[in-house]
């Protein structure tokens, strides 16, 4: 026996030596090989093949998109000078187009302060951890719709509201709701506070629109690209997510059998035709019912379809989560003396959303996609910017180019959802955390 094995029999009793750190083969980089690509015989034989797969595709695509790119070109003559890449030249040299579409370029500012001032304030809202998520969620969901209207479009002309003769009657107005609101808090009587201060916002929007923040009109057809794109799918997202609530809630309204069977009209219609048919029926049919002189452009209206389309989805997922939740979670909230309102607002609906976070993130995902289907109807979504950008003389034959970069920026943002919803699907599950 050495010095060195006389002095760990010294210092462990029998039978408490330290375990000692297993082999090589068993931890580390080589057991996870070992485990999952080399477990079997013909999981082996697959994992060489895969490998040589992707030795005969990577080098040849990483050279194409990189090491024989042209970067600098000025039609599709400088790119077939060039050493035979990708030509991302193309992009470079219709950047704006691709991502403002025809929006004045004296005016990019405009987008892109709306754009930054969204991402200020709805990364507290979007991450619990930053402090102060309250504080930056009542300007996100109050404030900052109206300013990016502003910001995008200016101000919104409504007649009865832009004649100061009657501003004096609408300010009076509006002091008068308050005052109901105010006067709701006091007696706690929660209908007339809601009445009171949401009439009140609605009117002060309504005479903000009409002035806004003092910029030039800009009209919506000059909308396109990645811009276009982002106002259809925020826009959709942030109406149809409510609606959908709104519609699963009624039709399982079982006290109210007109409000549930209004509902299940609503739904089963949208749900039962495709897209193309809404967005076509928004654009020519709902001008058919406005009174004379009055009519939306169809950037409104694509909003207005794509927002009632996806609603109806949204509602039968929601209420696949609604269905979800045990009988017992209604009687608990009712043995307390909740009422419906708010045993559905503070109990039930925040546990059926919890459950069905995949599905509303996929709904989101679909409807981002989907978007670019507003091409016809004739507005130039990223999708039908790179469609006319192909099709001209000038960059003919760098299809590859443009749809590769569309399909790069879909893939960033449909990624980022559902990166973002693995996450919030971890944090709020309380069952593995107990």
């Amino acid at each position: 026996m050495n010095l060195n094995e006389t002095n760990t029999a010294a210092t462990y009793p029998i039978g408490q030596h330290p375990s000692m750190p297993p082999p090589a083969a068993e931890r580390g980089i080589i057991k996870w090989l070992n485990i999952n690509l080399f477990n079997t015989w013909y999981n082996s034989i697959a994992t060489v093949l895969g490998l040589y797969f992707l030795y005969l595709i990577i080098p040849p695509a990483f050279d194409w998109v990189l090491g024989s790119a042209t970067w600098e070109a000025s039609s599709n003559k400088d790119c077939r000078a060039g050493a035979g890449g990708a030509c991302w030249g193309f992009i470079r040299a219709r950047f704006v187009l691709f991502m403002y579409g025809f929006y004045d370029a004296e005016s990019i500012w405009r987008p892109n302060l709306a754009g930054i001032l969204l991402v200020a304030l709805a990364i507290p809202v979007l991450v619990p951890k930053i402090p102060g998520t309250r504080f930056f969620a009542i300007p996100l969901i109050f404030l900052y719709p109206w300013l990016a209207i502003s910001l995008l479009v200016g101000p919104i002309k409504i007649t009865l509201f832009s004649d100061p003769a009657f501003l004096v009657l609408w300010i009076v107005l509006i002091i008068s709701l308050v005052f109901l609101g105010f006067r709701g808090i006091k007696t706690n009587n929660l209908a007339k506070r809601g009445l009171g201060f949401s009439l009140a916002y609605v009117a002060i929007i309504l005479i903000y629109l009409n002035w806004g923040l003092g910029l030039a009109p800009m009209e919506t057809n000059r909308f396109g690209g990645l811009l276009l794109t982002l106002v259809l799918a925020i826009t959709s997202i942030v109406v149809s997510l409510p609606l959908g609530i709104v519609l699963a809630l009624g039709r399982r309204a079982e006290s109210l059998p007109v409000v549930k069977y209004f509902c299940i009209g609503v739904i089963e219609l949208f749900r039962a035709v495709p897209l193309i048919t809404v967005l076509f029926m928004a654009v020519n049919m709902i001008p058919l019912f406005l009174p004379q002189g009055y009519s939306f452009d169809n950037l409104v209206m694509a909003l207005i379809g794509l927002s009632i389309f996806f609603g109806a989805y949204m509602a039968e997922v929601v209420r696949g989560g609604l269905q979800a939740i045990p009988k017992g979670q209604f009687e608990a909230a009712a043995s307390i003396g909740l009422n419906y309102y708010k045993s559905t607002g503070l109990v039930v609906l925040p546990q059926a959303l919890k459950i069905v976070i995949p599905g509303i993130v996929n709904t989101f995902i679909a409807m981002t996609k989907d978007t670019s289907l507003v091409m016809i109807i004739g507005l130039f979504d990223i999708l039908m910017i790179t469609k006319s950008s192909i099709t001209d003389a000038k960059w003919l034959g760098l299809e590859w180019e443009g749809y590769a970069f569309v399909g790069l920026l879909f893939w960033v943002l449909c990624f980022s959802m559902s990166r973002y919803s693995q996450w919030l699907e971890r944090r709020l599950d309380t069952e593995r955390r107990n």
